[in-house]
């Protein structure tokens, strides 16, 4: 069995390692002379937004700069849930702003406030409506970890969707594991 991170070559010592990389054998581990440098990591981290106003908002870099760990792995996932039922989380398009304007546009034509059929309404007009849309987006995304970073599309960023004109803070569970 070899490794598939440094085939053929002696096994390294700590000096030749490349700082701040971890080495990763594909498959038998245990019979990889590599096996010992391997280091799984998992990672749970609550992570507090600011408020934000109503509108989808790129938090990419708050997710990076919550996770330096991030930077150390080869291989991996992230998983990311926000604990609220009236905001969501989507991974899409982060250079036009003109595509969030969009989808608030959309999304407020699509659920609108004041329908006659809402009965939850205790909690105001945007409530119910901000359920809806939250449900249609999801609470959660998981997204490929390679070679330190995330694994987005050359325009991909994570949104925040605050659907809620009065949101307030909103908090994440951050879990990232791989090795």
């Amino acid at each position: 069995m070899s490794c598939s991170v440094l085939p053929q070559q002696p096994a390294p010592t700590a000096s030749l390692l490349p700082a701040g990389r971890l080495q990763v054998c594909a498959q038998y581990r245990s019979a990889c002379r590599y096996a010992p440098i391997l280091r799984r990591v998992w990672i749970s981290r609550d992570l507090r937004l600011s408020r934000r106003p109503r509108g989808f908002h790129l938090i990419t870099a708050d997710l990076l700069d919550a996770l330096p760990e991030l930077s150390q792995l080869a291989t991996g996932l992230l998983h990311v849930q926000i604990l609220h039922t009236s905001a969501s989380l989507t991974l899409n398009e982060n250079a036009s702003p003109d595509v969030r304007d969009d989808f608030e546009s959309w999304f407020d034509r699509a659920v609108p406030e004041n329908a006659p059929y809402w009965r939850h309404t205790l909690e105001g007009s945007d409530d119910m409506p901000a359920h809806i849309k939250a449900s249609l987006l999801g609470p959660s995304l998981t997204v490929a970890v390679r070679d330190g970073r995330p694994v987005l599309g050359t325009w991909q960023g994570v949104y925040l969707c605050e659907h809620r004109d009065h949101g307030g803070p909103r908090s994440l569970v951050l879990t990232l594991w791989g090795e």
